[in-house]
């Protein structure tokens, strides 16, 4: 049973609309009246570049063009079921999803990471309805103490997914002081899955990056195994940018997993594949919009069909 509900392909493609015209713009710009020539591949390496796909994968495009057997007059078409294609490729090894029914041990714990405004509430509260539709008992747990008004957006997602929220006694509390009381709650109330909202971290700052390994630390106290995956949500439409967030609370806590949010608002949908080349680590889902059904698992050759239009 997965934690997230697949949509139709029509409405990954109007969520996917805004990256999906640029690139699909820019190719047939190039590739109208023009030959497949060292000037027209050094203009499609410099598109994909721009379109947030990162430089090894648009160097890697070009070269496997040039290895290719095309036509001088090469169609619109062509180019981009061969860009489909190889962007496939670097996807799918990264299409996974969580498999609730498989967790060894309840609850099953999940800690959200992420900046501020990348979407973590939101996310949350979308998987929270999601589990809850599937019949499963879920508890929120509310570690963001420090941001004001944190506390009552996560309970207004609660409250939609109609599922328990434990938060902090009073302002200022320790998060991993909420952490630890949510897992004990959870344990005891036989509840199959605890999500963890955590502050948004700016990722040079290390005082506030230690408190992440700190709710992590006071999780194992109550269960060794826990938590079972530490999630990165990333924002696609800060573009290159996520790739820096990416290493540092991978090096933090270690990412199990990815989430990239607002791809139905942004023009960088690229910087997916970029991602996902660097990091090999697993996208579990995308969101395509702001309603609470609106999170999609991910799905490598769809998005990369989308992707170029």
């Amino acid at each position: 049973m997965s934690f997230f509900k697949l949509f139709s392909k029509a409405k990954i493609a109007d969520q996917l609309k805004n990256s999906s015209q640029k690139l699909s713009l820019a190719i047939t710009q190039i590739f109208t009246h023009k030959q497949l020539d060292n000037q027209t591949l050094d203009e499609l390496e410099e598109i994909l570049i721009l379109n947030d796909l990162g430089s090894d994968f648009a160097s890697k495009i070009v070269n496997n063009l040039k290895a290719q057997k095309f036509e001088k007059n090469i169609d619109i078409t062509t180019v981009k079921d061969f860009l489909a294609l190889e962007l496939e490729k670097i996807l799918k090894p990264c299409q996974s999803s969580i498999d609730i029914d498989n967790s060894i041990k309840k609850p099953l714990v999940i800690v959200f990471n992420g900046v501020n405004g990348a979407g973590k509430t939101t996310t949350i509260g979308k998987i929270a309805f999601n589990l809850k539709n599937q019949n499963k008992k879920v508890l929120i747990a509310g570690c963001d103490t420090f941001r004001a008004g944190a506390s009552s957006q996560l309970e207004i997602w609660a409250k939609r997914a109609e599922c328990e929220i434990i938060l902090a006694l009073k302002d200022g509390e320790d998060p991993a002081s909420v952490a630890y009381r949510a897992l004990d709650h959870a344990q005891k109330n036989n509840f199959d899955v605890l999500l963890v909202d955590t502050a948004g971290r700016l990722q040079n700052k290390q005082n506030l990056m230690d408190e992440l390994k700190k709710i992590n630390t006071v999780i194992k106290k109550l269960d060794t195994s826990a938590p079972h995956y530490n999630i990165l949500i990333v924002d696609a439409t800060i573009g290159q940018n996520s790739k820096s967030q990416t290493e540092i609370f991978n090096k933090t806590v270690g990412i199990d997993g990815i989430i990239v949010t607002k791809l139905d608002g942004s023009s960088k949908g690229g910087v997916v594949v970029a991602i996902s080349k660097i990091f090999s680590k697993p996208i579990y889902a995308i969101g395509i919009g702001e309603k609470i059904e609106d999170l999609q698992e991910f799905d490598a050759h769809e998005f990369a069909k989308k992707l170029v239009g």
